[in-house]
């Protein structure tokens, strides 16, 4: 079986999979990170969003193999180094922007990516960013104020 290095998180990983294995499946089985959601397995939802090497990919649609040699990050990889919740993370927390909790981990991961890019976004502009993610309890509307918040408190850091 080939093997496949990348890093993820900011630590360096290696391990053997099938030809076959999906980026998702190398993370949550092989690296017990299981935040990464599966929701549709079709690329659809977006719960299974990560970042590799800065832009957001659906995970269940890349193949492990296809991120060797890559930095990833995942919403394990979004917390403070003293655990606490990041930036991104603590703004969904405060301004409820999640509810059953499932679609979370990809909508944080789409903001960081979206936010990287685009620093000050316009609600239009987050909207659009988050069209392929699907939240099925609909809370778009805290998840948008949420991604506004974080906004707000990352550029008043700099």
């Amino acid at each position: 079986m080939p093997t496949v290095s990348m890093t993820v998180n900011g630590k360096s990983v290696s391990g053997e999979v099938e030809g076959r294995t999906l980026l998702v499946q190398f993370l949550r089985d092989h690296l017990s990170l299981t935040g990464t959601h599966v929701g549709c397995d079709t690329g659809q939802c977006g719960a299974c969003v990560v970042n590799v090497n800065g832009d957001s990919m659906k995970s269940c649609n890349m193949l492990a193999a296809s991120a060797d040699g890559a930095e990833v990050k995942t919403i394990e990889g979004m917390a403070n180094d003293d655990g606490s919740l990041g930036v991104i993370q603590q703004a969904f927390q405060d301004n409820h922007g999640l509810q059953c909790g499932f679609c979370t981990p990809g909508m944080v991961m789409t903001a960081d990516d979206l936010l990287a890019r685009n620093p000050n976004p316009s609600e239009v502009e987050i909207r659009e960013y988050l069209e392929g993610n699907l939240c099925r309890c609909t809370g778009y509307h805290n998840i948008v104020k949420s991604i506004q918040a974080a906004s707000a408190a990352m550029t008043a850091g700099e």
